[in-house]
């Protein structure tokens, strides 16, 4: 008896993985039933995104990120295919094998030139140069036609392998079809063997749990790696090769977030690192979108709504990670180094109070005196870049302060936008209450959309924020789907029924004046308790608890925060563009916001600003040619050179000069000889420290940390 309980036993522990998956089949066949033809599809489907999958549960083994270039690694060898079959006319198993020895290439490649040089970086870090190499791919892709004369592929079709005709339902299944439901199962196969059944294998898996440990033991782990990215590439390729065989080049594209957030919804749900469960989820999310596509053909957004309850709802009902792979995964998330305040012993000179005056007075002054320069298109895309930046400033809030990682603050703006557009154009309310309304608005919203943070943070929350910015943009805050958001211009009424909004250098400064206020007013924050409290459970979470500071309320402080910065600035732009379109709050904004938070600096209010100017500033002040330059070689250039940031080069930069003027005045700074001395430090400490002015104790040596 006692044999078969622990049989029991070990067959729910093999099931319980795949639960999420079988409740997900359950809704797809209550709530939105479907024949066997759409069935047939979403299966194909799932089968594909099961293989772009696995590629980031592999990736996210090895180097604990979210590959958000996991799609592009597959298109761009892809778009070679279907130049060398669909255009020059090579059979279609040359050009397959051809684009996979470019996949095998890319990928090493990719990992020896890029990931590699981030090895000792935050993980959080890396996954933002993945968003920079995404875009970088995304370039090369739209380049690669070229070489055929060829501006763009759209009508282009990859013929299929072989003849064949299966009848399933109202579908008709051809050569690529059959192709996929074959070799989809097969690779899977094959990778669980290679995986289990090899020394290499055993030795990715034991690279995957503790790389450190492993290469004390003598796993050459950067082989490995390289290994890793190069199969992540190899699965991908084949996913978006028999995807473009299918549907069309056109509809294989796995770089539209849309595409993505079903492997990563399958991540997810299948804990990041269970490769069956998450090729069984997988294919459940593809039926189930094949399921509301039959039931709601008019209104396709409803599929990410439901996507993003149903992921929601698995990280509330789950329980949080225990595990030491969890908790090893989150905490290399920190990435947020505080900015070193300015030294007690030359706060004091006179130079110094009055560089720390007169940097920032011309700093805004130079803004304010912008429209002088600028013409009026120059002026609105001035505006933007304004509220770009209190957008930037959300995020630092939230990931910088608060430790949440959030990949969907467009849909907090959105929300702004929406309810401040209803303010000034239905109510009537003036510009100000219009920002405040629009503001509590979002910071109601991105409470609820953080609860899931209380239980599961991390990489679940950012793919959970991901999917409901998509179902954001798609249903809830879409024009087509919701008769409650204006559809014409919009209006900008007078600010306190006196001041005059509607020329865009007008408009400008008011937009200056409030990101100006909320900058100063975030600024106050963190000099508080709050801002105090945010950071020690960023630090620290169970030492804050042990001090009676309450987590939960802390963290959601810091999501309404942010909701609020965010939502305002949404109102800000609606009233800046003149009209509600959905375009400024798709998910590309959301992950190019949280990019610009990363390359300006987390650890700053500066970063903010700076990383707004870096990548909006320079999308839509420089020419179409150089647009794409700051989001993909910019944003790996800046990350290789100041992991810290903008931000923290700058202040860096400041040290620098707080040095050379100390040595200039013959003060001892303990602090930024420290910083210069290196491993010698101490030793340079203890030959300063006698010559200390008048034998004072020296203050500075542990005041503050970057």
């Amino acid at each position: 008896m006692a044999r078969t309980g622990f049989q029991g036993t070990d067959a729910a522990q093999a099931v319980r993985p795949f639960i999420p998956a079988l409740l997900i089949i359950g809704v797809q066949l209550v709530v939105f039933p479907a024949g066997l033809g759409p069935w047939s599809l979403g299966v194909i489907s799932g089968l594909l995104t099961a293989l772009v999958a696995l590629g980031l549960a592999l990736v996210y083994r090895a180097n604990r990120i979210l590959n958000f270039a996991q799609g592009d690694l597959g298109t761009v060898p892809t778009t070679v295919v279907v130049g060398l079959v669909a255009v020059t006319g090579l059979p279609w198993l040359v050009g397959a094998a051809l684009g996979l020895v470019f996949a095998v290439v890319l990928g090493a490649v990719i990992e020896f030139f890029i990931i590699r040089r981030f090895a000792r970086a935050p993980r959080l870090l890396l996954t933002v140069a993945t968003i920079g190499l995404s875009q970088l791919l995304v370039v090369a892709g739209t380049l690669l036609p070229r070489w055929w004369g060829k501006t763009i592929f759209a009508a282009e079709r990859l013929p299929d392998p072989f003849e064949a005709s299966i009848e399933i339902g109202n579908q008709t299944l051809g050569g690529t079809e059959v192709l996929a439901l074959v070799l989809a199962p097969v690779l899977m196969a094959g990778l669980a063997l290679f995986l289990r059944g090899t020394d290499v294998g055993v030795a990715v898996r034991a690279a995957a749990e503790r790389s450190d440990r492993a290469a004390l033991l003598g796993i050459p782990v950067r082989r490995l790696q390289t290994l890793v990215w190069v199969v992540a590439t190899v699965l991908s390729f084949c996913g978006v090769f028999l995807h473009a065989g299918i549907f069309g080049f056109g509809g294989a594209s796995t770089l539209s977030p849309q595409a993505l957030v079903f492997a990563l919804g399958a991540l997810v749900i299948g804990r990041m690192d269970h490769l069956p469960a998450i090729a069984a989820s997988a294919v459940a999310l593809r039926i189930l979108e094949q399921g509301i596509l039959v039931n709601n053909p008019s209104q396709p957004g409803r599929t990410y709504v439901v996507l993003a309850a149903l992921l929601l709802v698995v990280l509330v009902v789950r329980r949080s990670g225990t595990r030491r792979i969890d908790t090893d995964a989150v905490s290399s998330w920190a990435a947020a180094e505080e900015v070193r305040p300015i030294p007690r012993e030359l706060r004091s000179l006179t130079i110094v109070r009055v560089l720390r005056m007169a940097l920032p007075l011309l700093a805004l002054a130079v803004a304010v005196a912008l429209p002088a320069v600028l013409s009026e298109s120059q002026e609105f895309k001035a505006a933007t870049v304004a509220a770009f930046a209190l957008i930037t400033l959300s995020v630092v809030v939230l990931t910088g302060w608060a430790g949440q990682v959030s990949l969907g603050q467009m849909s907090f703006v959105g929300t702004g936008a929406a309810v401040g557009a209803v303010a000034t154009h239905t109510w009537h309310f003036d510009m100000s209450l219009a920002l405040l309304v629009a503001g509590l608005a979002g910071a109601v919203v991105a409470v609820v959309v953080g609860l899931p943070a209380l239980r599961q943070p991390g990489l679940y929350l950012a793919v959970t924020t991901l999917a409901f910015a998509l179902a954001s943009s798609n249903f809830l805050l879409n024009r087509a789907e919701q008769t409650w958001i204006p559809r014409d211009g919009l209006e900008r009424p007078d600010l306190f029924k006196t001041y005059d909004l509607s020329s865009e250098a007008a408009m400008y400064w008011f937009v200056l004046g409030v990101v100006v206020l909320g900058f100063l007013a975030v600024a106050g924050i963190r000099r508080s308790r709050t801002g105090r409290t945010l950071l020690a459970v960023r630090d620290n979470e169970r030492g804050a608890a042990a001090y009676a500071i309450p987590v939960l309320r802390a963290k959601l402080t810091g999501f309404a925060l942010s909701g609020f910065l965010a939502a305002v600035a949404g109102c800000l732009l609606v009233h800046v563009n003149g009209s509600y379109t959905e375009q400024p709050f798709v998910v590309g904004e959301s992950l190019g916001v949280f990019t610009a938070a990363v390359v300006g600096g987390l650890g700053s209010l500066t970063g903010a600003v700076l990383g707004a100017l870096f990548i909006n500033g320079g999308r839509w002040f420089l020419s179409e040619r150089w647009a794409l330059l700051p989001s993909a070689v910019g944003v790996l250039g800046v990350l290789l050179v100041a992991p810290g940031g903008l931000g923290d080069l700058l202040f860096r930069l400041r040290d620098a000069g707080l040095r050379r003027l100390a040595r200039k005045r013959g003060i001892v700074v303990a602090s930024l000889m420290a910083d210069e001395g290196g491993d010698d430090a101490p030793a340079a400490l203890k030959v300063a420290m006698p010559s200390a002015p008048d034998g004072k104790e020296l203050v500075g040596a542990g005041e503050g940390t970057r």
